[in-house]
């Protein structure tokens, strides 16, 4: 049986850098290869959600290759420059 897990579980799940140790946030969105059926990429906004209704300006997107674990609690990825994967959110 093949292993899966909701969308709304991968939001609740905090996104960790392993390179610098910082917590990016939580997944707000993903971005799918809707031929292939895959998770090209996962979207962190900047700031997190929390802060979502003052403005909606940017996002990590953080390509699935990235991911090195998901575990309970946390999603840990490995990104030597993160900054350079910050992009606006329309």
């Amino acid at each position: 049986m093949c292993e899966g897990v909701l969308f709304s579980q991968l939001q609740e799940k905090d996104v960790i850098n392993i390179c610098d140790g910082q917590n990016l946030g939580n997944i707000t969105d993903l971005v799918l290869d809707l031929k292939g059926g895959l998770i090209m990429t996962i979207v962190v906004e900047e700031g997190g959600r929390c802060f979502s209704f003052l403005s909606k300006t940017q996002g990590y997107f953080i390509p699935w290759c990235a991911i090195k674990k998901i575990g309970e609690d946390i999603i840990l990825i490995e990104v030597e420059h993160i900054e350079k994967l910050l992009r606006p959110l329309d």
